[in-house]
């Protein structure tokens, strides 16, 4: 029996218990892989990281699930990359590169008004959905009705596949109640990827985009509260199918049908350069025994 103990962050909030929660573990060199799945397991957040030694990038971090590993997470890279600043692990630097499986990607950090993390994510990647509308919709507990075809229903990955789905109302969201076990085998062409529903109705008026993300039943979770991957793809999508430019800043809220509202900052440039942006702040530590 071993304990590690776990540092809790909420990302994409400067306000505790609200965005989305992450578990960091600066102590995970020696875990094998298995290990790190467990404790995963046992924080029971949708994410949790790892920050590691690395050879050809500033450092790297692992992503797992209660389920398994992902390739990157944006939320839980804020909460690590905060993590390490405020402890004084990453000393001065404000530019450095972190190794995922989704490739090497730059980091910068901004001070002003608070700490703020840009993560520069992969070129996005967009790939045709042949499946039923009306058996998607019945997955996420609304009518085939709320989708809005006038707008692609679609998979898109800035480094984790999930299914890009336009919705005509912020009404639609409040009924929705996803039935995750049946995601697979509607995502014929990706089984294992996450639903990712959204509006260009909002809550907050500054915000360009409102969305709720609905966990593969791989994962061994739910619903994510705040997803960074997914809003810089989300950013990827804007561009491409509702409003082209050079130069995109946008804002994404998430997170208010299940009280953890947070948001998210997505430049675009030139449709296909993608940062995001956001916060964190420190929440407690625990200890999990594997």
């Amino acid at each position: 029996m071993r304990t590690i103990k776990v540092y809790h962050y909420d990302a994409f909030s400067n306000i505790p218990n609200m965005g989305n929660p992450a578990g960091v573990v600066l102590d995970g060199q020696n875990l094998t892989e298995e290990q790190m799945r467990e404790v995963a397991e046992k924080v029971g957040f949708n994410e949790t990281a790892f920050p590691l030694k690395s050879d050809i990038a500033d450092l790297k971090i692992r992503y797992f699930t209660p389920g398994h590993e992902i390739n990157l997470c944006g939320h839980a890279t804020m909460a690590t990359i905060y993590a390490l600043k405020t402890k004084g692990l990453l000393g001065d630097k404000i530019d450095f590169t972190i190794e995922t499986k989704a490739g090497n990607l730059p980091i910068s950090l901004n001070s002003n008004d608070g700490l703020y993390i840009t993560m520069r994510q992969a070129t996005p990647q967009f790939q045709e959905f042949k499946g039923s509308l009306q058996e998607l919709a019945h997955s996420m507990g609304i009518e085939e009705g709320d989708i809005e075809t006038a707008l692609p229903t679609l998979y898109g990955s800035t480094g984790t596949w999930t299914l890009l789905i336009p919705i005509k109302s912020l009404a639609a969201f409040k009924r929705m109640k996803p039935d995750n076990k049946l995601f697979p085998n509607i995502l014929k062409e990706m089984p294992r990827a996450s639903l990712h529903p959204f509006c260009l109705e909002t809550y907050d008026s500054n915000a360009h985009m409102h969305a709720r993300h609905f966990s593969s039943p791989f994962s061994g979770t739910i619903e994510d509260s705040v997803t960074g991957t997914a809003s810089g793809v989300m950013g990827a999508y804007y561009s491409r199918y509702i409003k082209s430019d050079s130069l995109l800043h946008l804002l994404i809220e998430q997170g208010q049908e299940i009280g953890r509202n947070g948001s998210v900052q997505v430049t675009v440039t030139n449709g296909s350069g993608i940062e995001v942006t956001g916060n964190a702040v420190y929440v407690k530590e625990f200890e999990v025994s594997i």
